[in-house]
């Protein structure tokens, strides 16, 4: 199985640095980073380590419940999937990863609400960024469309 590379650059302290994220496994981006906006409400055009999680668990968890719907006898027709990751303090300091919410809303053919629940949850379980964030609590919130 592959190996993926991203690479960043930082410059200076952690209040008035800066830095670049270069996605280099695909090369499709490079992406500023701050640290006062990655604590900021708002991003101001830059992206955080929370965000860049964020859209690697979203597109980690559509592919594995596209393959748990699949598993399970019914026919994923769109899955529109959100994870929204929150940062927050962590005692006595610094900061930490306080919880991810993943939402999805389904178009499925072959399976009622509670089957694509089911397959969902399972999804949640089995998706490998989820088992490598295991250490954060992580919601669901499954429906179909």
């Amino acid at each position: 199985m592959p190996t993926r590379t991203a690479h960043t650059a930082w410059t200076g302290t952690l209040l008035e640095g800066s830095g670049q994220v270069d996605l280099v496994s695909s090369g499709v981006g490079s992406y500023e980073v701050s640290f006062p906006k990655r604590a900021a409400d708002e991003a101001g055009g830059t992206t955080s380590p929370e965000e860049l999680i964020a859209a690697a668990h979203s597109a980690c968890f559509a592919m594995q419940l596209s393959a748990v719907v699949a598993d399970a006898g019914g026919t994923p027709r769109e899955l529109d999937v959100t994870a929204d990751v929150s940062l927050g303090p962590d005692k006595p300091s610094g900061f930490r990863i306080t919880g991810i919410k993943l939402t999805v809303r389904g178009k499925v053919d072959g399976l009622d609400a509670d089957g694509f629940l089911k397959a969902a949850e399972t999804a949640k379980l089995g998706c490998p960024v989820s088992k490598a964030l295991t250490g954060v609590d992580i919601t669901l919130d499954a429906a179909l469309a």
